[in-house]
């Protein structure tokens, strides 16, 4: 009777399990596709998973069947130490692995166009700009058409493509909205670039997904994706309760190695929501500061005098 309760207890956990996993991936998992491109990545994602299990289920099952057939006290089995080779069996060992990754290679290879995250996604509408900079621990989101900018949250439009321009003030991280899809990495001195959009409301989760500190796990910021009327008042609600302006002065305090709620507290910006700050009129050439900021607009700024120790050290590294 008790292992009668345990085996009912395990298979319980295990249920809850799998049910707790699937509402988390219901809410910030591409699995759960709020928008075109996770959609996409999903039908791929299931497509592959399809295809490798040609592979898995056949060891899953054979293992045991080998396993409990080919038993030493199984005296009804053949016993042939002397067999050694079989043509079929080499067919199937290689010829199926090796027709799954050139399948597998074709279909990744046919999406890999689409799901390009520098492909405009084609809309009749034109794309929002959102200028994405990532800060030690915390992401500053610049609307340049909108005048404002936000830390925590990120507003977007449904049915209209956003298109977003990504650079790092600090250590490389990795910007992902995983319900929308395509995680990409954002560098300090390099711009790179995401096309993302939101087929219908909601509140999602975005994150940043590459280890840069101690205060790592606070980076993360809700994402609003609402309907165009409701992002016209979101932008105003924005407008209206920044504080104060995104100048150099804001951002010099921003910048610096807090988290989004240190950062609130330092700037005075309690009143807004937890970890969430707004700020209007943002400086219109202050993202492209920040990306200069860490190379030298041409190779002939380099000093002289460095210019010749390197060339000279490649001389003697040649030699």
């Amino acid at each position: 009777m008790a292992n009668r309760f345990r085996r009912a207890g395990g298979f319980l956990a295990v249920a809850l399990l799998g049910i707790t996993l699937g509402d988390c991936a219901q809410q910030s998992s591409f699995l759960h596709p709020y928008g075109q491109i996770a959609s996409q990545q999903r039908t791929l994602f299931l497509e592959i998973i399809g295809w490798m299990m040609i592979v898995c289920l056949p060891v899953f099952i054979l293992v045991p069947w080998f396993a409990w057939r080919y038993r030493r006290k199984n005296s009804k089995t053949a016993y042939d130490p002397n067999w050694g080779f079989n043509w079929s069996l080499e067919f199937l060992i290689w010829g199926v692995p090796f027709a799954i990754v050139g399948i597998l290679a074709y279909l990744i290879w046919s999406w890999e166009n689409d799901l390009d995250p520098y492909r405009p996604i084609a809309s009749d509408k034109p794309p929002l700009e959102v200028q994405v900079v990532g800060l030690d621990w915390k992401w500053l989101f610049i609307y340049p058409e909108q005048h404002i900018a936000t830390v925590g949250v990120l507003g977007l439009p449904t049915d209209r493509p956003v298109h977003f321009t990504i650079t790092s003030d600090a250590v490389m991280q990795a910007f992902f909205i995983p319900s929308l899809g395509s995680q990409i990495y954002a560098m300090a001195g390099m711009k790179t670039q995401l096309n993302l959009i939101a087929d219908h409301a909601g509140t999602l989760r975005g994150e940043n997904t590459q280890f840069n500190g101690m205060g790592f796990h606070m980076q993360k910021f809700s994402v609003d994706a609402m309907a165009k009327p409701a992002f016209d008042a979101w932008v105003k609600t924005v407008r209206d309760a920044a504080p104060r302006p995104l100048d150099a002065g804001t951002y010099a305090i921003l910048s610096q190695r807090t988290t989004a709620d240190e950062a609130q507290q330092r700037l005075d910006m309690n009143a807004l929501p937890a970890a969430t700050l707004y700020f209007s009129d943002p400086e219109p050439d202050l993202f492209s500061k920040i990306v200069s900021k860490y190379r030298p607009p041409y190779p002939s700024s380099y000093p002289k005098e460095a210019m010749e120790a390197g060339q000279h050290k490649k001389a003697e590294a040649h030699q």
